[in-house]
């Protein structure tokens, strides 16, 4: 593992002990390296946090390029999963803590908010794919898009995840279940 890649997954280790307040002592003392050799690839907790907020939308890429491949699925079980796609390696990160971001550091906010937004050719053409098989109803697929976009910048944005204990994975999944299943039990009367 190259030096930046081993920075940035310590810092996820990090923040999931002590949150967005850990200090790059703190980074330093859990890599088993000094603060200056930390300094070399990052020139501050800013720039970290934001190649970091990279190297985790990237990461839920590569995920989404296996489920888009994946010929065991079929086409919901693909709109199902790439909609709540989350490496297992993050399964564990305390998500929850990034309403943190918005007062705290806003240009990383800005930068959750940006990859959040984008990026969503794969899930448009599988939901086009699930609507020509009639799998998927006619539906417009930019009111889900921002539906669900607007969902995980709720989380984000308010600590209703922490004040409900309630983690990232499980809500994410929560939203997923609700879009693509709707709120009916099947027993309509």
């Amino acid at each position: 593992m190259e030096l930046r890649e081993e920075i940035l997954v310590g810092t996820m280790r990090v923040f999931n002990i002590k949150g967005l307040k850990f200090t790059m002592d703190d980074l330093a003392r859990e890599l088993g390296i000094s603060k200056k050799t930390i300094y070399t690839v990052f020139d501050n907790k800013e720039d970290m946090f934001l190649a970091l907020v990279d190297y985790l939308f990237d990461g839920i890429k590569e995920e989404e390029a296996k489920v888009i491949t994946d010929p065991n699925l079929s086409t919901v079980d693909r709109i199902r999963k790439i909609l709540g796609v989350m490496p297992a390696s993050y399964r564990d990160l305390d998500l929850g803590q990034l309403y943190l971001l918005k007062d705290k550091y806003p240009k990383i906010y800005a930068k959750v908010e940006e990859r959040l937004e984008s990026g969503w050719e794969n899930t448009i053409s599988l939901i086009e794919t699930g609507q020509k098989e009639g799998v998927i109803r006619p539906i417009h697929i930019p009111i889900l898009k921002m539906m669900l976009e607007a969902s995980l910048e709720q989380f984000f944005r308010r600590d209703i995840l922490i004040k409900n204990k309630i983690t990232y994975q499980t809500a994410l999944d929560e939203v997923v279940g609700i879009l693509v299943d709707g709120i009916l039990t099947g027993q309509t009367h």
